[in-house]
């Protein structure tokens, strides 16, 4: 049972460069967050290794350690109009980009079982939020196949990693910063540090809002 009387344990993470993303806005997004904390919370920020093998290790040492009641994962995606929310996270990795250390997956499932996992963060309040914060949000039930998937799917199913187990967890996608923005990428939508950073805090703020009244069940 929840312990009322001491503060919601928040963990963010982000994830570092990777290949065909030599600059990622969620690396410099954790940074930003440290040292911000919520009022009624504790907040721990983390930068996740883009690799297969070694993610969901860090995810289980920082669920040991830290034992996160929420986790808001993340990420960069190119094609992204705003903040991307994930509602589905797919048991399957299948991506042609390698991970950091070279590893490739060709539609491997993540473990035997359920076909997906759903968000079980306040979707429909953050993205109502970070509407009347006149920040662009959009939906998305497919969240890839490639580490940000593999993540989501880890943080919401109780059968992957049984010392990562946050009562609310989900994910985001956002584009790049406007200044990392290179050659043959002026058509994709970028957010600036000044709507990334606030709008990052509405998602937790809206989180932590919604576990409060009625923190849901991990299933």
């Amino acid at each position: 049972m929840r312990d009322r009387d001491r503060p919601a344990r928040i963990l963010v993470t982000g994830f570092p460069a990777f290949p065909g993303a030599p600059d990622n806005p969620t690396e410099w997004l954790m940074g930003a967050l440290a040292g911000w904390r919520p009022a009624g919370a504790d907040l721990a920020t983390a930068v996740l290794p883009v690799d297969f093998i070694a993610a969901p290790s860090v995810l289980e040492a920082i669920g040991a350690d830290y034992q996160p009641d929420i986790a808001i994962h993340f990420g960069l995606a190119l094609a992204a109009k705003g903040f991307r929310l994930e509602r589905l996270a797919k048991n399957r990795c299948y991506s042609s980009t390698p991970d950091n250390r070279g590893e490739v997956r060709s539609d491997d499932p993540i473990v035997a079982g359920a076909s997906h996992c759903a968000a079980t963060l306040p979707l429909d309040m953050i993205a109502e939020r970070l509407a009347l914060a006149d920040l662009p949000v959009e939906w998305s039930d497919d969240a890839g196949g490639y580490l940000c998937n593999h993540v989501m799917f880890h943080a919401l199913s109780d059968r992957v990693a049984k010392d990562y187990s946050p009562a609310m967890a989900g994910f985001v996608h956002v584009p790049l910063l406007e200044r990392m923005r290179g050659e043959g990428q002026c058509g994709c939508v970028t957010l600036t540090e000044s709507q990334l950073l606030p709008g990052a805090q509405i998602v937790i703020g809206s989180a932590l809002t919604a576990y409060r009244s009625e923190p849901p069940e991990k299933g």
